[in-house]
């Protein structure tokens, strides 16, 4: 057995077969031409040809994964038209007298370049899509035909073997893909019926081949580099999409526990088919909205995955914890609008740094408590020291022209904490508009009650805020005087407990009676023994882990 370890874009559990798709080379010999103009006509007719091709993968898109999903092709034809694009390739053929193809492949390899230089991790994984559309003019250009041409025909290059769409299998087996790299429309065109999974040695989590990837359902890892070996074609492999783990050659054990977790997670899916698209009801008409719990901007995948409506808290402390220096403006901002874009119009509610008590970071130098959750941490820090915090709120602003995000303020005891940082939001907001730069004006504010302080005045936050969420982790920790972090008190630290119920029932009824939603981002959200009660004090939100999300929605819609 050979293990290789590379980086999980795509979860689920794939077993079989290897197929290894050759590179292709696009190498295109330079050609000295007489007509400089003949030769820009040719480009721009390769061009339109490329574009129509595009429309047509963009409906086949449309209609098997919903618009959303379709919208990368459309930003796939705006590049190809770009005016900056056809300047600079007609610009190359007057200018050096080239043939059309080494012209599109020369401001190919420039405008990738330009992207790969970039800051942004989300533009980086744009030089993947201009290399891709260039291509394609290029196969035009050369006489090869499109797998999404319009006259049907399959004939593709590094999409081989009748694995694309209508394309005919050379036998009916199904295989995992192992690949140099895989374009955007490549992974679109494969036919899911004969791809088990995908293995990259290129690629990132941020690229579009891995949001297709994501969208079709297809475990996939990326970034394998020296590991990919075209001679593993045709051997065994298990890929683990959620891990990054791949096993060429895997032993029995191997096998039988990937085969047991294989089986576990079609056991989900079979719920997941079942409830998709449900709505959180039950059975006497009360609406619940049902969210996931994310830390890091690849989790979005599982939000979606698992049929989530949004995502009730995303963890942004963990974008500082993974980090040996602070984060800045253009990180945070390229990690948030990357999960807005890919949750649509879904909310993507973002807590603000909770950082301290359990969670330290070097950088930071909060110095030592002796009782660190009763300390420095989340809120406290930031309105201490506002200038790490403007700049996280003007990143979070930033993002929210791309989604529907809204902020979320942890560890809230009093309506002063709440007043200070919406100051700090509003300087923010200020010097965006002096920038000219866009954000959602009515962005919604919301906080967490996790604190026996925030209870008692949560009316008085009510007031301030468009939502609460209860964060019933801390809460029980402060409400029963238990550390979390210490076991020896596991018994006594009981989440059930009347008093952390009561507390709960306390926050929603002040909510309503305010005219504010109130959820529950904790643990306690996902406990089905608690669910009857939850639905009993009106909770209008719950935010689980992904995997919850489903068994939470069948107990409910059976309540």
């Amino acid at each position: 057995m050979r293990t290789i370890q590379g980086v999980g874009v795509s979860a689920g559990i794939a077993i079989g077969t290897v197929r290894v798709l050759a590179a292709v080379d696009y190498a295109v010999e330079r050609r000295v031409i007489d007509d400089p103009q003949a030769e820009m006509d040719r480009f721009r007719a390769a061009r339109d040809t490329a574009v129509a091709q595009l429309k047509q993968l963009r409906d086949n898109v449309a209609a098997e994964f919903g618009e959303n999903k379709a919208e990368l092709f459309d930003a796939h034809r705006l590049m190809l038209q770009d005016p900056d694009y056809a300047e600079c390739v007609e610009g190359l053929i007057a200018q050096d007298k080239v043939n059309a193809e080494f012209a599109v492949k020369s401001v190919a390899e420039q405008f990738a370049a330009m992207f790969a230089a970039m800051d942004s991790s989300t533009m980086q994984a744009r030089a993947a899509d201009v290399k891709d559309v260039s291509r394609r003019v290029m196969n035009v250009l050369q006489g090869k035909r499109d797998s999404a041409a319009q006259d049907g025909s399959v004939q593709g290059d590094a999409v081989q073997n009748g694995i694309v769409q209508n394309g005919i299998a050379q036998n009916g087996e199904s295989h995992i893909i192992f690949a140099e790299d895989l374009a955007p429309s490549e992974t679109a065109q494969l036919d899911r019926a004969k791809v088990l999974g995908l293995v990259t040695a290129k690629g990132s989590a941020n690229s579009h081949t891995a949001i297709l990837a994501r969208t079709m359902g297809l475990p996939a890892i990326t970034g394998i580099g020296d590991a990919f070996d075209p001679a593993d074609d045709g051997h065994v492999a298990v890929i683990d999409g959620a891990s990054g783990a791949v096993f060429v050659d895997p032993d029995e054990a191997t096998l039988t526990e990937y085969r047991r977790r294989k089986a576990e997670a079609e056991e989900h899916l079979s719920l997941l088919r079942k409830l998709k698209g449900k709505p959180t009801e039950t059975k006497s008409g009360q609406r619940v909205h049902l969210y996931a719990n994310i830390s890091r901007p690849s989790d979005a995948a599982a939000v979606l995955a698992n049929d989530a409506e949004g995502i009730g808290l995303f963890r942004s402390e963990f974008l500082y914890l993974e980090r040996e220096d602070w984060p800045t403006e253009e990180f945070q901002f390229d990690a948030y609008g990357q999960v807005a874009q890919e949750m649509g119009d879904r909310p993507v509610i973002i807590r603000t740094l909770d950082i301290g008590a359990d969670k330290q970071v070097d950088y930071f130098n909060l110095g030592h408590e002796d009782n660190p959750a009763l300390g420095y941490r989340a809120i406290r820090i930031c309105l201490t020291r506002p200038e790490i915090f403007k700049v996280q709120l003007r990143a979070l602003l930033r993002a929210s022209a791309y989604g529907n995000i809204a902020i979320m303020l942890p560890m809230i005891t009093s309506v002063q904490e709440v007043r200070d940082a919406k100051r700090i939001l509003e300087e923010a907001k200020s010097e965006l508009r002096g920038e000219r730069i866009d954000f959602n004006e009515s962005i919604q504010i919301g906080v967490m009650i996790e604190t026996p302080a925030s209870v008692i005045m949560a009316d008085e936050l009510a007031a301030e805020v468009d939502f609460f969420s209860i964060g019933t982790n801390d809460l029980t920790q402060y409400t029963l005087a238990c550390d979390r972090q210490n076991p020896s008190l596991e018994r006594f630290a009981d989440p059930h407990s009347p008093a952390v119920l009561r507390m709960i029932q306390m926050t929603i009824e002040a909510a309503h009676r305010h005219g504010i939603w109130c959820g529950i981002c904790g643990e306690l959200g996902a406990d089905l023994s608690l669910t009857d009660t939850f639905l009993r004090l009106g909770i209008d939100e719950l935010s689980v882990s992904p995997t919850s999300v489903l068994p939470l929605r069948n107990v409910i819609r059976n309540h």
